[in-house]
């Protein structure tokens, strides 16, 4: 099922979601445009390596080359369907937290969320040199956060071709017991690369815990 939108109107035009959009089509079609070899470098360069962050605690990495990329590789993505996928989501959930946080509190409830599940993908994966890319952690953060602060908006999800209206809270939570249930599978398994799980585990789970407490507060 692919959610569509949901039917929670905004106070405020949500300026900030669209340039976080913005700025994640732009950098994919920079990197589209780089030759192959060019292509790669630059992945490799901004990409999350979990391996590098021991590689720096052992003195073999200097701390930019570790803890840089941590940032930068949530405005990467891998494809097209990659980069679609994920501001989708960005557009349905994005508009109303910002709403609800204000255009600079969303900004940096956004980026703490991309860091921070970028470091639980690092623990889970303390040895691997694969590269992580995405602002799927972000954005799962975002999610997070709205089935907190939005639990009983109606979320419209196409169903083959048939939108059939859920609550945010069903919508969001099966999905988040799906990456769980990948997550835990893949404990102990060899790293092949594909999604990262506990990324979006730890941003969701970050996200939702930000926005319990400013809810209380």
């Amino acid at each position: 099922m692919i959610p569509i939108k949901d039917d929670n109107p905004t106070r405020t035009f949500p300026v900030m979601n669209y340039a976080l959009i913005a700025i994640n089509v732009a950098v994919f079609f920079y990197q589209v445009t780089l030759p192959p070899h060019a292509y790669k470098a630059f992945l490799m360069a901004n990409a999350t390596v979990p391996m590098n962050i021991p590689a720096f605690l052992a003195g073999y990495l200097g701390f930019k080359m570790a803890f840089y990329p941590m940032f930068t590789s949530m405005f990467l993505h891998g494809g097209l369907m990659h980069l679609l996928g994920n501001m989708l989501f960005l557009y349905v959930f994005g508009d109303n937290v910002e709403d609800y946080f204000g255009h600079l509190g969303y900004l940096l409830f956004y980026l703490f969320c991309g860091v921070s599940s970028g470091f639980v993908h690092v623990l889970f994966n303390w040895n691997s040199s694969l590269p992580a890319i995405g602002a799927s952690g972000a954005i799962s953060g975002v999610m997070g956060a709205y089935s907190v602060l939005y639990p009983r908006a109606n979320v419209l999800m196409l169903f083959f071709v048939f939108p059939i209206p859920i609550p945010a809270v069903f919508v969001l939570g099966y999905w988040f017991v799906l990456q769980f249930i990948e997550g835990i599978g893949g404990l102990g398994a060899a790293n092949t690369g594909g999604v990262a799980f506990w990324a979006h585990i730890g941003g969701f789970l970050i996200g939702l815990l930000i926005a319990w407490v400013a809810k209380r507060k």
